[in-house]
């Protein structure tokens, strides 16, 4: 399953976004709070609980100076998954958002967790665009 979000423009330097994003600590500014438990998180690695959807890790296994940012599920997870973050300089030392979700799941599951994957992913964008950095 595959999930590309809407582009997000952010009034923020490339650089700037890029760097925020490489310390996972900081996911936890782009999560909702009222979803979110059991956070922790290293400079390469986070974990949580999300409400209705279990346990979830994230590890940054690579990255393209300034451009794209690799990330793979980490721990206990559901199923297996990366998740990509796309970031392109734009006008007016702006950049552009997008993340590429592509997990390992069943045609089952994947009628439940669509939505609120998608839901959730988008949120992360919507946030990262409104965080003053």
């Amino acid at each position: 399953m595959t999930i590309e979000t809407n582009h997000q423009t952010i009034n923020t330097s490339q650089e700037e976004v890029y760097n925020f994003l490489m310390d996972m600590n900081n996911f936890e500014q782009l999560l909702p709070q009222d979803k979110i438990s059991n956070w922790e998180a290293t400079n390469e690695i986070c974990t949580m609980k999300i409400k209705n959807m279990g346990a979830l890790g994230l590890k940054r296994v690579a990255s393209t100076a300034n451009s794209l940012i690799y990330i793979d599920s980490y721990g206990k997870t559901p199923f297996k998954f990366t998740l990509n973050l796309f970031l392109e300089e734009k006008e007016n030392n702006c950049c552009e958002a997008h993340l590429v979700f592509d997990g390992d799941i069943n045609p089952f599951m994947k009628m439940m967790v669509e939505k609120p994957l998608t839901e959730f992913f988008e949120g992360l964008v919507k946030r990262l665009a409104k965080i003053h950095l």
